[in-house]
């Protein structure tokens, strides 16, 4: 009598395919640990079969241990069976019919699962044992009793096992393996367990049937009178719905009662899992047809797909939510992809960096949508996956299957129709209208786009469109905002163009976000300014398609609305495309003498942030005459950016004659405007005239309530102050920077730590100063801004040269000259000729100067580390 042990790695052809040096550098260790547990508990390993083994053992307890022992140290998904009897051994190899028994028990189960047959379990003693029950198991004539073996460390919950047993539902093997979503699985199957009706609803093509089937087939044991799965789709006439129901029962009507009726009668009693697949297109039959069950049975359990919650009291929802994308290859999406490009493609690999990146993009602009995947693999029988990425812009064309079966799911435009085609006319035309959104939606403007004034009615439509799950509604932010999958909004913005209302839609959408400027500054100019900067970002991309539309069709009244105001938003939180936008327009603006062109010349002058610096003397110096002419000034006194350029040239003076002559035309003393005149006056030179001005400044400031108008008068008091104040200024640079995080301005943010780290290195804490400078440095890059951030730079050459590091400081020094650092940078140039030599020092400010921009920022960082490290571990 002989114990045998039957192992094998599941789902190893995959694994071989995927990465096959991978595989065969895990088989070593696999190998190895078994060899290692059977030996231990004197069994004789004395074959191998495909990438598992079989040993024997004269002891059952010992071979149930060997087993134990191995599962806990496999790394690969093995499978292990066992089953006692009589064998012969012959030639180091053995005969007998209970080897084909437990290969057969082992073939029945799962990576990670011990199995035993009833011949071993029966002289056990002290095992922990689960009876799974009788099983047929192919090529053995006669049920096998199964058990699972349970102990610390191994897993305990494992799919149906893989048997022969003819359940007394109508449940049919999937056809597809299945890919990802084991956590989804597990939770559907506990709110399953915990509720009579849960209703599984998504997008089309989301993968809902596959996992009402994987989550049927894992509870399948748990319903003795079976799990019974209705597929709805190709059911045309709602009144037919409980016809096909009893017929796949076999049920039939009884007298004085209807269908559903008869149906609900006969389940009385029954512990079943009725699965009824796609019930959008018949939802209210299938509703009344599931509320008569419930009402009969109390042991009866619903699992339901559709596109749409089916209403009935007491339902449970679950969204199906796309295959995840975020892990890149690792994904379930990508895994996905690999898998089905396989099946008609043996010979596909992402063996190459670019294909690898191919199929990844390929799923993200897919959304993770299963069917949409599957499709997009079926390709690579003809095609590569960076020919498959190209095309994707015309999805539903390439998107085409030879998918037998239901119709919706050949090809992507079938699946979308399917839900499409269910909505009334009104829901059409909102889905429709809003495909012209990018990024997202909220509430106020969904009306725009209808033209409608009663949100109510807009808000009803919306919500039905987020039930039946063409629309996502995301509330995390407070308030509800909406979006659709890429593939839906495609698929709207075609029926929106056959409709013939593009243009009309399209130009609505441009004016409603110009027409939010007074709203938005409004909000901008009070303490509530970060709900400005939060607007800005998240309708960011609203704003780049509203501005792009108005600018092709020459609205230019909109396009300068939109690139004006939001150039103002954006120089402060740092992102500078609208000034790209503002440009564009300055010569159809100047050409119809536009209201605008005075405010487009100062968005514009901002482009020397990004190193386009005689662009922005030209837009400086055609601006002032503009200025010079118009009665009406841009806003807020921002007319003082027009100058920054002169700056950054160093022509301080010309900054300061802009401002006067700007204050002495506006009849004011408008804050923003002496802030830029007291920064000028410093950088000129002008000390005493500079804190003459800047009196007074901070109480002016405050008493507008604007955070950022308060943030620019602390930082310019710092710059005017510096020397005659210093625990002043500290304290005003402080300030600030709290005000400015506080309220989301991360330009005011950025100069405010470049002044807090010089006085912090100046006052004896580097660590401080460093940390301030990594913030500015970091914005500044990050914002794509390689003028200012000289400056930046150049007070941390200044810190390294307090420090003592001097070759850094000089190299450095030797890219990050700016006016607003030259005192300071050119007494620490002066010094490090001295202790490193003029052809050193010469040397490294060279290498500096020819460093791009992001090279020089990566040696910063690296040499921030380096210094941080010796200040907190010195020596």
């Amino acid at each position: 009598m002989v114990t045998f042990l039957f192992t094998d790695v599941e789902g190893s052809t995959r694994r071989w395919e995927a990465d096959a040096q991978a595989m065969r550098a895990a088989l070593v260790v696999h190998d190895k640990v078994l060899r290692t547990a059977v030996e231990a508990y004197d069994g004789f390993l004395f074959s191998h079969t495909g990438d598992g083994v079989v040993a024997a053992f004269a002891s059952p307890m010992s071979a149930v241990n060997a087993a134990i022992d191995a599962q806990r140290e496999l790394q690969l998904p093995v499978r292990m069976g066992l089953a006692t009897g009589e064998a012969e051994l012959r030639d180091g190899d053995y005969f007998g019919t209970v080897l084909n028994r437990a290969a057969r028990v082992m073939a029945a189960g799962h990576g990670g699962q011990i199995l035993l047959a009833d011949s071993t379990a029966g002289l056990l003693s002290g095992v922990d044992l689960v009876d799974l029950g009788p099983r047929r198991l192919r090529d053995l004539p006669t049920p096998v009793q199964v058990f699972q073996v349970q102990a610390e460390g191994l897993r305990t919950d494992f799919p149906a096992l893989r048997a022969l047993d003819a359940s007394p539902g109508n449940l049919r093997p999937a056809a597809t393996s299945f890919i990802g979503r084991e956590s989804e699985v597990a939770e559907v199957q506990a709110t399953v367990k915990a509720h009579r009706l849960v209703t599984l609803t998504g997008v089309g093509g989301v993968g809902k049937t596959r996992l009402a089937l994987e989550v049927a087939a894992r509870l399948v044991d748990e319903y003795p009178d079976g799990v019974w799965f209705f597929e709805l789709a190709a059911v045309t006439d709602p009144a037919a719905i409980p016809d096909a129901v009893a017929a796949a029962l076999g049920i039939t009507q009884q007298p004085g009662k209807s269908v559903s009726e008869s149906v609900a009668a006969a389940l009385e009693g029954r512990v079943r899992l009725l699965v009824f697949d796609n019930c959008e297109h018949v939802r209210d039959a299938a509703a009344d047809l599931v509320e008569a069950i419930l009402a009969h049975s109390a042991t009866v359990k619903l699992l339901a797909t559709s596109r749409e919650g089916l209403g009935v009291v007491d339902e449970q929802l679950w969204l199906v939510p796309s295959l995840n994308v975020g892990a890149g290859i690792e994904s379930a999406a990508v895994n996905l992809f690999v898998e089905r490009a396989h099946s008609v493609a043996s010979r596909f690999s992402m063996g190459s960096s670019d294909e690898a990146g191919a199929v990844v993009e390929i799923c993200r602009r897919l959304d993770g949508i299963p069917l949409a995947i599957e499709l997009a693999a079926s390709r690579m029988a003809s095609m590569t996956a960076s020919e498959v990425r190209d095309r994707l812009d015309q999805r539903f064309r390439l998107l085409v299957g030879s998918r037998r079966g239901l119709e919706r799911h050949h090809t992507l435009r079938h699946a979308v129709a399917w839900s499409y085609d269910h909505l009334d006319d009104t829901e059409k035309t909102l889905l429709d209208r809003c495909s012209v959104f990018a990024g997202g939606f909220d509430l106020q403007s969904a009306c725009a786009v209808m033209g409608s004034d009663d949100d109510f009615a807009v808000l009803d439509l919306l919500d039905a469109l987020v039930r039946k799950s063409l629309l996502i509604a995301d509330r995390s932010s407070g308030r509800t905002r909406f979006s659709m999958l890429e593939t839906i909004r495609q698929f709207a913005e075609e029926q929106l163009v056959a409709s013939g209302e593009a243009t009309e839609i399209r130009a609505a959408h441009s004016r409603y976000f110009a027409g939010r400027e007074a709203d938005i500054l409004a909000l901008w100019d009070s303490p509530h300014q970060r709900a400005a900067y939060d607007w800005f970002s998240l309708e960011l991309a609203n704003l780049r398609a509203a501005f792009r539309w108005a600018a092709d069709r020459g609205d230019l009244d909109v396009a300068a609305t939109i690139a004006t105001y939001l150039g103002l938003l954006g120089v402060l939180v740092q992102t500078l495309e609208p000034v790209a936008w503002a440009e564009e327009l300055i010569e159809p603006a100047r050409a119809a003498d536009h209201p605008r062109l005075a405010f487009l010349y100062v968005i514009a002058s901002q482009c020397y942030r990004t190193g386009r610096i005689e662009a922005a003397v030209r837009y400086c110096d055609a601006g002032q005459i503009v200025l010079g002419r118009s009665r009406d000034a841009p806003p807020y006194g921002i007319e003082g950016w027009l100058g920054a350029v002169y700056i950054a040239i160093g022509q301080p003076e010309r900054l300061v004659e802009l401002c006067r002559a700007q204050l002495v035309r506006r009849r004011d003393t408008h804050v923003h405007i002496r802030t830029c005149l007291v920064v000028a006056l410093v950088v000129a030179g002008s000390g005493g005239e500079a804190m003459d001005s800047a009196d007074g400044l901070i109480e002016a400031a405050e008493a507008t309530g604007n955070p950022s108008l308060l943030a620019s008068a602390l930082w310019a008091y710092g710059i005017a102050f510096g020397d005659a104040d210093p625990v002043g200024v500290l304290n005003a640079f402080g300030r600030g920077l709290v005000i400015a995080q506080d309220s989301g301005n991360r330009t005011y943010a950025s100069v405010l730590a470049d002044g807090l780290a010089l006085l912090e290195a100046e006052h004896g804490d580097p660590v401080a100063a460093f940390d301030h400078l990594t913030l500015a440095i970091r914005n500044w890059h990050n914002a794509g801004d390689t003028t200012v951030i000289r400056g930046s730079l150049g007070f941390l050459a200044v810190l390294f040269h307090r420090l003592g590091r001097y070759e850094p400081a000089a190299k450095i020094a030797g890219f990050a000259f700016s006016p607003l650092t030259a005192s300071r940078l050119s007494k620490a140039i002066t010094h490090l000729r001295d202790v490193l030599g003029e052809a050193t020092c010469e040397s490294l400010a060279r290498k500096g100067e020819t460093m791009t921009t992001a090279a020089m920022v990566t040696y910063a960082y690296d040499q921030i580390d380096q210094a941080l490290a010796e200040l907190e571990h010195p020596g």
